[in-house]
């Protein structure tokens, strides 16, 4: 799962992210999310969340256990 369709994220599910200053790198956080930011059904960069931690950014990857 790539995390571009918001209907695939809920809150509690296990993610890793970009946030903004990681893009160029492309390094990814893993967290829990928290809310959901982005309001359109899809986004072609990933849906922008917000973690347990704080940490903001656009879903590049979700776990399944």
């Amino acid at each position: 799962m790539d995390g571009t369709k918001r209907d695939e994220i809920r809150v509690g599910l296990k993610v890793k992210v970009v946030q903004k200053q990681d893009q160029s790198t492309g390094r990814l956080t893993l967290g829990v999310v928290q809310d959901i930011l982005t309001n359109s059904a899809t986004h072609p960069h990933g849906i922008k969340v917000r973690l347990e931690t704080g940490t903001v950014g656009r879903v590049k990857e979700i776990i399944r256990e």
